[in-house]
């Protein structure tokens, strides 16, 4: 697989933020919306790259990801962000829309919140995180111990994934649906979906998934609410949580599923939607 080249192009930055927010449940949706709003206010430019996206409108796709942190009693509430291919100068710009969000207040009283610690999320490594926040997605290795390509494994999506297909929700995704879906997520963000070899490494993919011995789709429907600020109503979302499983392993496949990951899949990623997880079955 020919995947280097479009890894190599995306950058990640990733942190967990330990959130205190007093007398406020709060979630990602609220999180993102009054972010959202600081940046814009803050710098109109960087809210348009990061929260909109560049390139041909088609292939736009926003820089960024939150969702929810583990579970964990000692780090909650804790929200994770992530920056794709976010330049240094930029991430500062992000970083000081936090600060201004924090005074503009949760709920409906607006009540002020801080972050009480920022701990960078890097690269596993023998089960140890990097203690540098930036790296190449290109350097991201496999979770299980073994050979990657021959390790059985499930791709779990704890996370509501979207996939969508002549309008409508595709129930049971198959590994060639969520591959390609992946490799479609990698080629937007690096800038080369229109590139030279694109749709013939999309079919090499699609060929990869099909030899792949994987399990039909385990999961259920998912429906929820959330709240839209720039509509300035709730919408009606729809997707599927589930699990498949590889007991061959992912072929030439496992760069890409490692990296989707940190990329999610599927619609709905600014927001933690279709979040891939790879554990030993």
């Amino acid at each position: 697989m020919r995947l280097a080249p479009y890894m190599q192009r995306i950058e990640i930055a990733a942190w967990r933020l330990l959130i205190a927010t007093p007398h406020v449940s709060a979630t990602v949706s609220m999180l993102r919306g009054v972010w959202g709003r600081a940046l814009r206010h803050l710098d109109k430019n960087a809210y348009d790259r990061v929260f909109v996206g560049t390139g041909p409108s088609h292939h736009r796709r926003p820089c960024y990801i939150m969702r929810p942190a583990p579970p964990d009693p000692q780090t909650a509430p804790a929200v994770e962000w992530i920056m794709l291919s976010v330049e240094p100068r930029l991430e500062a710009v992000l970083w000081r829309a936090w600060d201004i969000a924090s005074g503009m207040g949760l709920g409906p009283q607006r009540v002020p919140f801080h972050i009480r610690s920022r701990v960078p999320l890097g690269n596993e490594d023998d089960g140890t995180l990097r203690a540098a926040p930036r790296w190449c997605l290109s350097t991201v290795t496999w979770p299980l111990a073994g050979d990657p390509a021959s390790t059985p494994c499930r791709v779990s999506f704890p996370a509501p994934l979207r996939l969508v297909q002549r309008g409508e929700l595709i129930a049971a995704p198959n590994l060639a649906d969520i591959v390609a879906a992946a490799f479609r997520r990698l080629a937007d963000l690096a800038g080369m979906a229109a590139g030279t070899g694109y749709r013939d490494l999309m079919r090499a993919i699609r060929e990869e998934a099909a030899g792949t011995g994987a399990s039909r789709w385990q999961g259920t429907r998912t429906d929820f609410v959330r709240w839209s600020g720039a509509q300035r109503r709730e919408v009606d979302l729809h997707g599927v949580t589930g699990t498949l499983h590889l007991p061959a392993g992912p072929g030439q496949l496992w760069p890409l599923l490692a990296a989707a990951q940190w990329t999610h899949v599927g619609k709905g990623s600014v927001f933690g939607l279709g979040e891939l997880r790879i554990a030993a079955p």
